[in-house]
This record gives structure tokens, C-alpha cells and sequence, in this order.
């Protein structure tokens, strides 16, 4: 039982591609992650099957797809690295923070939702949903940077190509009122192994509670479906009782709790 690494993604998939395809949803976050990460790992059982996967970026932050508890106390980085931050299911968050020794906070405490059946609000609320664009990237940077702020990610100097290459893939959308305002966003992942995931749900703060997260969280939705996604997920702050009521009214179903924690670097 032993974990191996590399920084070639077409190296991990190789290696990891049963794993990753068995479980798609649990594994969410390094697929989507996978081809741009500085480090990946596998974690390989007694029969030498692939049993727990993880990425890795800067600063250095790990993440956690389906890891068991044994993997994930067993964890030892390359070179004896040591994570700034890590985020997983919260039991193997916890389990690699207590074999450590390593001083820690808590950093979020967020839930995976899975879509079941899509329940579009009813009555839909007032405006549409349209294609973002380069002319509301000045827009979407100030929006993505509060977003980042609340969530507690490590912020960014500029979001402009993340956002542009969600522009134009065609995978954010705008929900405008009806005078034609932008008022809120949400973006959705490329579908990698027939997953997708709506992310960067954001609604202006001086249009909320008008029922715009739902109705662009709802066209999010439907892209995904329409891009061939066979499970649709997103991630909620356990700490926003509104949007964790908003996800189940829309037709979403928990499927884990998650920890993101921050470590003290050893003296």
C-alpha cells in the first residue's frame, strides 16, 4: 500500500483512470483539476489497485478526490513537502492532519450536491439568462474577487483569463434583470468523465434575495445537462443556510461533507 506521484497528467490518468471513472462525482475537484496541477498522486491498495487520488497547486494547496482514511494518514508528499492548505471529504482531511502533527484551522466546511431531477423555481424569477461576455469582464473580475473573498480562496491579482476562457467556452452565463442590468453569474466545468460542475454562483449584493442565483444557477444547470453531463454537481458553504435550501429546491441531493483546513508551518 503506497502512494505514488507525478506531474504528467497523461501519466495519472493512465494510472488512475478506473479509480477516477468509478467514482466521478467524489472525484470532482482533481478532475477538473488534473491537467493543470503541479503534482499528482495515487494511492494504491494491497492488490495494487488504485484506491485514493489527489492533486496539488500552489501555494502549495492539496486537494483530496476519494481517499480512504488509511490513505490518507499514510499521505507523505515528495521531499517531505508539507501543505499550506487541504481539502477533501472531512474524514480524510482529518486523518491526514492528525498523522502530521501539524497545527491546523479549519478554512471551510462545504457540502457536494449531486442534481437529481431539476426543479426550475416556479414562478421563474424576473430576467434572463444569457452567454457572458468580453464586455463584462471588468464586470466579472470585481464579482469573482468578492466571490473569492467570501469563500476564503487564496485571492488572485487578476481573474481576466479565467474568466475569458469561461466566456469563451461558452460556459458562463448572466442572468440580467429585466432592464437589462447584469445581476448575477454562475459558471459550469467542462464535463471530464460525464461530470460537470456549476461553480462561481455569485449575485450582486445589492440584487440578492430576488431569485436570480436560481434562475442562473438553473441555466447553468441545463447547459451541463445539454453538454452531456450525466451527473451534474457543485459545492455549498455549509456556513449559508440560503444557498444549501436554494440547491435542494432546485432538485440537488448531498452527497459528502468537505474540510478545507489551513497548517501552521513547523517552527
Amino acid at each position: 500500500m503506497t502512494w505514488h506521484f507525478t506531474t504528467d497528467p497523461a501519466t495519472f490518468r493512465a494510472a488512475a483512470r478506473a479509480h477516477l471513472a468509478a467514482d466521478p462525482a467524489r472525484n470532482t475537484a482533481v478532475l477538473t483539476m488534473m491537467d493543470g496541477a503541479e503534482l499528482l498522486g495515487w494511492w494504491t491498495g494491497p492488490d495494487g489497485t488504485v484506491a485514493g487520488v489527489l492533486a496539488g497547486s500552489p501555494p502549495p494547496a492539496l486537494t483530496f478526490g476519494a481517499v480512504p482514511v488509511e490513505a490518507a494518514a499514510a499521505l507523505v508528499l515528495p521531499d517531505g513537502a508539507e501543505p499550506a492548505t487541504l481539502r477533501g471529504e472531512t474524514a480524510a482531511v482529518e486523518a491526514y492532519a492528525g498523522a502530521t502533527g501539524l497545527s491546523w484551522e479549519p478554512a471551510m466546511g462545504i457540502r457536494l450536491f449531486r442534481l437529481g431531477e431539476l426543479t426550475p423555481q416556479d414562478p421563474a424569477p424576473a430576467g434572463r439568462s444569457r452567454p457572458g461576455g468580453t464586455a463584462d469582464l471588468p464586470l466579472l473580475c470585481d464579482w469573482t474577487a468578492d466571490f473569492a473573498a467570501v469563500h476564503r480562496y487564496e485571492p488572485q491579482d487578476d481573474y481576466t483569463d479565467f474568466l475569458t476562457e469561461r466566456i469563451t467556452e461558452g460556459r458562463l452565463h448572466v442572468w440580467e434583470a429585466p432592464d437589462g442590468r447584469p445581476v448575477a453569474m454562475a459558471a459550469v466545468s467542462r464535463v471530464i468523465e460525464g461530470q460537470a460542475r456549476v461553480h462561481l454562483v455569485y449575485t450582486a449584493p445589492a440584487e440578492r434575495g430576488r431569485g436570480h442565483a436560481a434562475g442562473v444557477t438553473t441555466a447553468a444547470t441545463r447547459a451541463a445537462l445539454a453538454s452531456g453531463a450525466a451527473q451534474v454537481l457543485l459545492f455549498t458553504d455549509l456556513a449559508n443556510p440560503t444557498s444549501n435550501a436554494l440547491y435542494r429546491r432546485l432538485g440537488y441531493r448531498p452527497v459528502a461533507d468537505h474540510l478545507g483546513v489551513r497548517f501552521t508551518p513547523r517552527a
